[in-house]
C-alpha cells in the first residue's frame, strides 16, 4: 500500500474513533443528564373532559410521539449539608432583593433537598408559562393540532374564514423555514379556491369569525405599553404572524388582528382566480356550515415548546384559552385562568398557583417556589407521559432560547455549567425568576425554583449562579 493512502486511512481512522468516543461521552452525559426527558410519548388514553365539551377546532390525530419512557437520574441525592450552605450564602446576594423563594427538590420521589420560602407566592413572570404548557399538554394532549377553517355563508356565493384561535397562523409575508412548521394562510386559500370553483363558484362575499374566545383581548391586568411596545397582541381566535404587521419584528402589532387576517385572505383568494366582492366584515359562522378547506397547526407538544423556548406570550395565552374551551369554560383571561387552575388541580399540583392570564405578563400572578418545581418533577415523571414536552421546550444554558441569548451563564461561577441547565426564565419589572431541571454530578435529576419579586435592578447572574450551584452538586 502507498505511503499517502496509509497515511489516509490512518488519519481516517483516527478521525472515526475520536468522534465514536465524543459521541458516547455526549450520550453518557445526555442519559445523565435531561435526555431521558426530551424523548416525547404520548398518552396512553385521553385526557379527562366536561360531559358536553364546547365545539372547538382542536384535532387530536393520534399519537405521533415516540413512546419511550423518561427516567429520572438515579444516583445518590446531593450532600445537604453542602448544598445548603452553598445555596443559602448565594440567596443572601443583594442583587436578588428582600423577597426571594428557593427550593430544589428530587425529581423521583419528590423529597426537598433545600427550601427557603419555597411556600411563598412570588410574582412569577414568564415562569408561569410552565403551569400554562402543562395544563396544556395534560388538558388538549400533546398530539391535538388548531384548525383554522372556512365554511360555506348563507348563500352559494358567501365563505366565512373561521378562527380556531392559532396564533402561528402564516401570513402571505411570513418567512419560511419556521419550527414548528405553521399553517399556512395562503394554503387555506388555495384549498378553498380549489373547493369553490369545483362548485362553479368564482366569486364570493368573505365574512369572518372570531367568536370562538370571548372577553376582551387585552387583560385589564396588563400594563397599558405592553401591546404598543411589541410585548404581545389583542388575544384573538383568529389571527396571523402573532398579529405582527412585519411578521418576525417584535412590532408594531395590529390593534384588530381578525380583520386584519381577513384582508389578507380576500388578497390571497384573489390570487387564486376567486374575486372577492366588498370588504370582509364580521359574523357568525352559520350553525353546521359546510366545510370547504383547513388548516391545522403544528401538535401541542411542538407549539408548547416553542412557547417554552422562546417565552411566547401570543402563544401561551392561546394555549391558556384552548384549555378553557377543553374544561368548559369560556374562552376569555378569566375563564382560561379558571381551567388551568382547574387542570393543576387535577395533576395533584394546584397548592400555590394563583394566575390571572396564561402568559405571565401579569403582575397580578402568585406561584410559590414549590408549585414550580412540583410540577417541573410532574413532567419528568414516566407516569405522566403527555407532560414530557416540557423538558425539551425549556432554554438551555448557554446555548437556546432565554438562556442563549448571550447574558446568561457567562460568569466564572456559572459557565461551567453551560449545557447542564434546562430552565424557564422569567423578567417583569422588579421580578427576576428562574425554574427548571439539572443533573447533579452524581446523576440525580432534581427540578428547582428561584424567584425573586423585590428585585433592585439586575439579578440574573444571581440566579444562574443559584442554578449552576444546584448543577454542580
Amino acid at each position: 500500500m502507498a505511503r499517502h493512502e496509509r497515511w489516509v486511512m490512518l488519519t481516517t481512522l483516527v478521525l472515526l474513533q475520536v468522534v465514536t468516543i465524543v459521541t458516547g461521552v455526549y450520550l453518557v452525559s445526555d442519559d445523565a443528564n435531561l435526555s431521558a426527558l426530551t424523548r416525547q410519548s404520548s398518552p396512553t388514553e385521553p385526557a379527562a373532559s366536561p360531559s358536553t365539551p364546547p365545539s372547538a377546532p382542536v384535532v387530536t390525530a393520534g399519537p405521533v410521539l415516540a413512546g419511550l419512557p423518561a427516567r429520572s437520574g438515579g444516583g445518590p441525592l446531593p450532600t445537604k449539608g453542602t448544598l445548603t450552605q452553598q445555596l443559602t450564602v448565594a440567596l443572601g446576594d443583594k442583587a436578588l432583593g428582600d423577597r426571594v423563594g428557593a427550593i430544589v427538590v428530587d425529581a423521583a420521589t419528590g423529597e426537598r433537598i433545600f427550601a427557603a420560602n419555597a411556600d411563598t407566592g412570588i410574582t412569577p413572570a414568564s415562569t408561569t408559562k410552565v403551569i400554562t404548557s402543562a395544563a396544556a399538554l395534560a388538558s388538549l394532549g400533546p398530539d391535538a393540532r388548531l384548525a383554522t377553517r372556512v365554511v360555506q355563508g348563507a348563500s352559494p356565493g358567501a365563505v366565512v374564514l373561521v378562527g380556531g384561535g392559532d396564533p402561528t397562523l402564516a401570513g402571505p409575508s411570513a418567512r419560511s423555514g419556521a419550527y414548528p412548521k405553521p399553517a399556512s394562510l395562503a394554503t387555506l386559500a388555495s384549498r378553498t379556491a380549489t373547493a369553490l370553483k369545483a362548485k362553479g363558484v368564482t366569486k364570493v362575499t368573505l365574512s369572518y369569525d372570531a367568536s370562538l374566545y370571548t372577553g376582551p383581548g387585552v387583560c385589564p391586568c396588563w400594563k397599558p405599553n405592553y401591546v404598543p411596545d411589541g410585548e404581545v397582541a389583542p388575544v384573538s381566535a383568529l389571527a396571523m404572524d402573532e398579529g405582527r404587521r412585519y411578521p418576525g419584528q417584535p412590532a408594531p402589532r395590529v390593534s384588530d388582528p381578525p380583520r386584519y387576517a381577513a384582508a389578507a385572505f380576500a388578497r390571497l383568494l384573489g390570487r387564486q382566480g376567486i374575486g372577492v366582492t366588498g370588504s370582509a366584515r364580521p359574523a357568525k359562522a352559520p350553525a353546521g356550515a359546510a366545510e370547504l378547506a383547513r388548516v391545522e397547526s403544528a401538535p401541542v407538544y411542538a407549539l408548547v415548546e416553542r412557547t417554552l423556548t422562546h417565552s411566547h406570550d401570543d402563544l401561551a395565552e392561546a394555549l391558556a384559552r384552548q384549555v378553557a374551551l377543553k374544561e368548559g369554560r369560556p374562552a376569555s383571561f378569566d375563564g382560561a385562568a379558571t381551567a388551568v387552575q382547574q387542570v393543576v388541580k387535577r395533576l395533584g399540583v394546584a397548592d400555590g398557583v394563583l394566575v390571572r392570564d396564561g402568559s405571565g405578563l401579569s403582575p397580578h400572578n402568585r406561584i410559590t417556589p414549590a408549585a414550580l418545581a412540583r410540577i417541573l418533577a410532574l413532567a419528568s415523571s414516566p407516569a405522566h407521559p403527555a407532560l414530557h414536552a416540557v423538558a425539551p421546550g425549556m432554554p438551555v444554558a448557554g446555548f437556546s432560547g432565554s438562556l442563549g441569548n448571550g447574558r446568561r451563564f457567562v460568569g466564572p461561577d456559572s459557565k461551567g455549567q453551560v449545557g447542564l441547565v434546562r430552565a424557564k426564565t422569567g423578567t417583569l419589572n422588579h421580578v427576576s425568576t428562574l425554574a427548571g431541571l439539572a443533573t447533579t454530578k452524581d446523576g440525580r435529576l432534581v427540578t428547582f425554583a428561584f424567584m425573586a419579586d423585590r428585585v433592585p435592578v439586575y439579578a440574573e447572574p444571581a440566579l444562574d449562579r443559584l442554578a449552576a450551584i444546584v448543577a454542580r452538586s
